[in-house]
């Protein structure tokens, strides 16, 4: 017997009718005569984990809920309670969930393609731009594109396409549909993609697509969705607003201010509204959340207890809603929770169609097999490690059923502003004693110019150190495991010459270089390779005495070359964990036209570890000759700042080096948007041998530095002062990496 047939046995045909209009076909408890009670909660980001609180309350007071409507953060707390999540599930939830967990698109840096970790050491800082899209676009949708989001959310709800109606609780959410600006409420779909797309912020979340329309927070329409709870049948609604409250005049100093608050008086216009739809029998729970940010995903849990009291102030009229013991317990195990895990063995698998890249380069990097079932934490990993591959907008999946198997469908969307690209760097450092450098950066990236992934890379810089290098990267085999890099470079610097930190001569230098390199990818680790390269380069004296000019201007160079990179740094501007190695060799010799018979090595290492705030970064370096000393233009240069600190920058010319230090950095402060303030300093020592200027020190270096950094939109930026046990120190600002 339904709750309608009830009220007609007691009220007669006159309720019935009445009744009928706001029919649902929801569940409804065959058994207890009570109303029925829906609880429709507001978006508010990070605020809306006080969500969590008032369920708390809602179980102490054992008050059945017969259907949840949400929206945004709403509708993530919803879904997972109706799809069966436990409160005490959620709460233990909310301790792994941070900025980072929800909102890192990338796979953890150490993970990613070397080559995508090699562009962390130049000083590029702008996002990827389109160059030539034939849809116009040059910029994303959205700062993040939510694979990371709804790599959560999948843990928090029932995995494959639902009927809502059919959950242990009937569920609802709303979206806005971002060409129309209407609501959009699902009844049905991928759970973790209805939440997402529910809970889009506009600029910060990229829209979803789905059925042909473009999504994003349903709170621009409905951020309160009384209205839709009432559609489902509810004679009572508990209405749940975390909503942010409008700021101050004095609030709204900045343009990002004044943003926000156009989008604040957006919601609360409908939430008004929705507020005026409550009856007298509805409750209302406000938690007096205060300051704390819609942003604030980083202390979820603080918003529980506040959540937990807002609830106890309507404790009146939740008690009159309350079941006994036993009826309650008969309305729990009568909502038994779905399974949220997927073991569909998969038969095959495939990817949307793709118009640049190569499905089989992608099959390759997936650690999910066709023939196994799926494990939901690899596959997430797999769709992070697509997307940080830099050529997709969005990469999520579906599992397509059939009488004879089960495919897995990537649905890897290409970027509609690619795949040609531009970028764009800033490099600026002062000693304060005369010695400063700036530098412009451009970078072009062409990729997938071929079926096997080619990609080219045109770098112009200008400033104190003019270069353009084109490179052409040549994938041998469609996994991208070996490969080949022609290059051709351009570079137009100075060398100062220094005799006990007084500059003697300054040079400049012109480079001209051609080379080729073959390369094998170590798979998320690095890269091993050898090659050859030639060139001439011309010096020419600009300040000095005359005793001090080149015996030529016009040096041939050639080379067999030969290194490796090994990279599993998280971080490089700043690091919290992993190492690093490098090492490479380089054979001067005639067979190639070289002026002078040489060779040389060099080898690196670094270290990091951290513990809370504290992070130390270990780094040793040797380099020199291995058959005698080195012609002068091609001595090591050494010196300035976490390089011998205290030393002016390229003070020091020698043949052979041998380098450690040790940072010591403690975070200072937190950043939502960037990565914190730091304070820190350094021990280094140092020692040269076979100077080019003999006066130069040969004993060994100490030196010390103390410094301030930060993170910013422009790049790392570090200021510090640094001091040599000779005594010689300096001041030193740098905007970029100082190593």
């Amino acid at each position: 017997m339904t709750l309608l047939s009830r009220y007609f046995c007691i009220t007669g045909v006159l309720m019935l009718a009445s009744a009928s209009i706001a029919a649902s076909d929801a569940k409804i408890d065959p058994v207890l005569h009570r109303p029925k009670i829906c609880l429709a909660l507001s978006g508010g980001g990070a605020r809306g984990a006080a969500h969590i609180g008032v369920l708390k309350v809602l179980e102490e007071y054992r008050i059945p809920i017969d259907c949840v409507v949400g929206t945004s953060m709403g509708a993530l707390v919803g879904g997972a309670y109706a799809s069966g999540m436990s409160v005490s599930q959620m709460e233990e939830m909310l301790t792994s969930l941070s900025s980072d967990a929800l909102f890192q698109d990338k796979p953890p840096r150490a993970e990613q393609a070397i080559r995508r970790k090699e562009e962390d050491y130049t000083s590029l800082f702008s996002p990827e731009m389109g160059v030539g899209s034939v849809k116009g676009n040059t910029l994303p949708k959205g700062m993040v594109s939510g694979v990371q989001l709804e790599t959560v959310l999948r843990k928090l709800t029932v995995s494959g396409y639902r009927n809502f109606d059919n959950l242990p609780i009937p569920y609802r959410a709303v979206a806005t549909d971002l060409v129309t600006g209407g609501a959009v409420v699902f009844k049905k779909g991928e759970m973790a993609n209805v939440m997402r797309a529910s809970m889009s912020v506009p600029v910060a979340i990229a829209p979803v697509e789905m059925d042909g329309k473009m999504l994003v927070d349903g709170m621009l329409v409905d951020n309160l969705p009384i209205d839709v709870a009432r559609s489902m049948g509810a004679d009572i609604i508990i209405a749940v607003n975390v909503g942010t409250p409008l700021m101050k005049q004095e609030e709204l100093g900045s343009i990002l201010g004044v943003a926000g608050q156009m989008l604040s008086i957006l919601t609360e216009q409908n939430v008004q509204k929705s507020l005026s739809l409550l009856k007298p029998d509805d409750i209302l729970i406000s938690p007096a959340l205060g300051d704390f940010t819609t942003g604030d995903f980083d202390h979820l849990a603080q918003t529980l207890p506040i959540g937990e009291a807002a609830a106890r102030t309507v404790a009146a009229k939740l008690s009159k809603l309350s079941l006994t013991p036993q009826q309650y317990e008969q309305y729990r195990l009568d909502r038994v929770a779905l399974s949220i895990s997927n073991e569909h063995p998969i038969d095959a698998i495939t990817f949307k169609e793709l118009k640049h890249v190569n499905p089989t380069y992608l099959e390759s990097m997936m650690g999910t097999k066709a023939g196994e079932p799926i494990d939901q934490a690899v596959l997430d990993k797999d769709l992070r490690r697509l997307y940080g591959l830099g050529d997709f907008e969005h990469v999520g999946y579906q599992i397509v059923s059939d009488d004879t198997q089960n495919t897995l469908l990537i649905d890897a969307t290409e970027k509609s502003w690619g795949p040609d690209y531009v970028r764009f760097g800033l490099g600026l450092n002062t000693d304060f004693h005369g010695d400063s450098e700036f530098n412009i950066q451009g970078r072009l990236r062409k990729t997938w110019l071929n079926s096997y992934g080619a990609e080219s890379l045109t770098d112009i810089q200008i400033g104190s150190t003019n270069r353009i290098m084109t490179q052409w990267y040549q994938p041998v085999n469609p996994q991208q495991t070996y490969y080949v890099t022609p290059t051709l470079e351009w570079k137009q610097d100075t060398l100062r010459l220094f005799s006990e930190g007084n500059e003697l001569a300054l040079y400049d230098l012109n480079v001209y270089r051609a080379g080729l390199n073959v390369g094998y990818d170590l798979d998320g680790y690095g890269k091993v390779y050898a090659g050859a390269i030639g060139g001439i380069l011309k010096g020419e004296l600009r300040i000095g005495a005359p005793e001090y000019a080149a015996d030529s201007s016009s040096i041939a160079l050639g080379a067999f070359t030969a290194g490796f990179e090994l990279d599993k740094l998280d971080s490089v501007a700043f690091p919290k964990s992993g190492w690093s190695a490098k090492g490479s060799l380089y054979s001067s010799s005639d067979w190639l036209g070289a002026a002078d018979v040489y060779t040389k090595g060099e080898v690196q290492g670094n270290y990091v570890y951290s513990f809370g705030a504290n992070t130390f970064n270990l780094y040793a370096l040797a380099q020199g000759s291995l058959d005698g000393t080195l012609p002068d233009y091609d001595q090591y240069k050494w010196g300035g700042f976490l390089h011998q600190s205290g030393y002016q920058k390229g003070e020091l010319l020698a043949g052979s080096l041998l380098y450690s230090r040790v940072i010591y950095t403690n975070k200072l402060m937190e950043y939502q948007a960037f990565d914190g303030l730091y304070a820190g300093f350094s021990l280094e020592a140092g020692k040269i041998e076979n100077p080019l200027v003999v006066k130069n020190p040969t004993d060994l270096m100490l030196s010390a530095s103390a410094f301030l950094a930060t993170d910013s939109p422009i790049g790392p930026l570090y200021f510090g002062y640094g001091q040599a046990k000779s005594g010689e120190g300096s001041f030193y600002f740098f905007l970029g990496l100082p190593y």
